[in-house]
């Protein structure tokens, strides 16, 4: 049985190249270029207004990637024409981030700053010194970059201190109990 998110036809928004050769697909658009090498049991058919993934036998590999294949190049064609952004807060008193250049220098409580310089493609801003927004028009690339500078001072659960996504939840720990009896 196909996938039903795979059965959906991409639409080619005005702007946006898809071509195809024997092993990838490749997409242009206004905001970069991006290349997707297909796998087996997948087939992609490109029509003049719309892409098409069809699923090719019936094996296990074949059912499983015709959505995710689907899903891929959907976010290739957004990602070519309006792009991605994760925003991340950053709490604690003293943290904060600069851009200096094309690097993100924060401080987040160590005895030194952390400076990150983002890969090619990948552009990041500081709305204010506790906001930073990371946004290209690779999805996977900004989510991964996004979970690297989290990684930097992960939230803890007593202070609720560190970088976290703009509108996570943090669950929060009670410490400890003050006044407890001593044992004699």
């Amino acid at each position: 049985m196909p996938s039903r998110v795979g059965k959906m036809p991409i639409q080619i928004p005005a702007g946006v190249q898809v071509k195809r050769d024997a092993l990838a697909i490749h997409v242009k658009g206004p905001k970069g270029e991006m290349e997707f090498h297909l796998a087996h049991g997948v087939d992609v058919k490109i029509e003049p207004s719309e892409i098409l993934v069809a699923q090719v036998g019936g094996g296990k590999q074949a059912l499983a990637l015709h959505g995710t294949t689907r899903a891929v190049l959907a976010n290739m064609v957004e990602g070519v024409t309006k792009g991605f952004s994760k925003a991340l807060e950053i709490q604690g008193t003293g943290y904060r981030a600069q851009m200096s250049g094309k690097k993100l220098t924060m401080q987040l409580g160590y005895s030194h700053p952390i400076e990150y310089e983002p890969p090619a493609g990948i552009t990041i801003a500081t709305e204010s010194q506790t906001k930073v927004v990371v946004s290209g028009y690779n999805k996977e690339l900004v989510g991964q970059v996004a979970a690297i500078i989290r990684d930097f001072r992960p939230p803890e659960p007593y202070k609720g201190k560190g970088i976290r996504y703009a509108g996570e939840y943090v669950r929060r720990k009670a410490g400890k109990a003050a006044g407890g009896k001593t044992a004699a």
